[in-house]
């Protein structure tokens, strides 16, 4: 996608277009809630049980014994766990990954344009749902937007957002330094974002996705163009500035070495992930921006 000729927000993201997509959230339905937790993409509006101690009471059967009272055990011999204030306060911590793959695309918008769409999305969800909303990226100079709660910190978010996928930030240092700062500030319970490029999803440590999904819920959004994952089969001509370049994709091995670099990955992530319990979802840079999220409420009929 050339930068002539094209629709402002498609190459870079504009915060009026970042604030519309609230109405694209209050039509989608919040996770539904169920004895064990919340199905589907949203946590339950329940924060879960929280950190903070509220009581003892005698174990019964069912109980997780990793909360049993040890004291309170020994000292008057009967078994007795611990019951926790249930966090009404839950954060929504949105990761951007910033790195130089995603400003571009080919078919309605440069994935680092859907990349900010979808974040935009997120912080939306997160204020239908009443969380506080926080949002970071890989960067060893900019502080990350600390966690708020109503349409203040959600224009924050926004702010940031068309910020960081305007054009690559030129200290990116990687997703996986946006992880360790966002390790450093959830708290049990929390629900993380991540906006990423498949490929920097595969050079984040596999301990640092499992330390992230021990006690929150993750979701990646893996973000994706049509021409990258599925190319045409004929002779192609790139332009940039001076150069030329001319790929043949009709062959069998320039078409081998196209999907090692990019439908693999995308594939690898998605495996990588699912094997620690966290849930990607791939979103093409052409797709409805809020397609990730629960499908809308139907309307009853009476």
């Amino acid at each position: 996608m050339s930068r002539s000729g094209t629709p402002e927000d498609a190459v870079a993201p504009t915060l009026p277009a970042l604030v519309a997509l609230r109405q694209a959230v209050q039509g989608r339905a919040p996770a539904r809630k169920g004895r064990h937790g919340a199905s589907g993409i949203a946590l339950s509006p329940l924060r879960g049980r929280g950190m903070e101690y509220a009581e003892s009471r005698e174990y019964v059967v069912g109980d997780d014994a990793r909360h049993i009272d040890w004291r309170l055990t020994a000292r008057n011999g009967r078994t007795h766990t611990k019951l926790y204030q249930a966090e009404r306060d839950r954060l929504t911590l949105i990761v951007g990954d910033t790195s130089p793959a995603l400003y571009f695309g080919t078919r309605t918008r440069f994935k680092s344009v859907q990349a900010a769409r979808a974040g935009a999305v997120a912080a939306w969800a997160a204020l239908r749902d009443g969380d506080r909303v926080a949002a970071m990226r890989g960067s060893l100079k900019e502080p990350p937007i600390s966690p708020g709660n109503g349409m203040k910190a959600v224009m924050r978010v926004l702010d940031a957002l068309r910020r960081w996928y305007a054009s690559p930030p030129d200290e990116d240092v990687g997703l996986a330094v946006g992880l360790d700062h966002a390790q450093r500030v959830l708290r049990p319970g929390s629900r993380l974002i991540v906006l990423a490029e498949p490929a920097s999803v595969m050079a984040v440590p596999d301990a640092r996705w499992a330390a992230l999904a021990r006690h929150n819920e993750v979701i990646v959004l893996l973000i994706t163009d049509a021409f990258e994952q599925q190319p045409p089969h004929d002779r192609l001509r790139f332009a940039h500035g001076s150069s030329r370049l001319e790929l043949d994709l009709a062959g069998k091995a320039q078409r081998a070495q196209w999907a090692k670099d990019f439908s693999m990955p995308l594939q690898e992530a998605a495996a990588k992930l699912k094997a620690r319990g966290i849930r990607a979802i791939e979103l093409s840079a052409d797709a409805d921006s809020s397609a990730w999220l629960p499908a809308p409420r139907r309307r009853e009929v009476a």
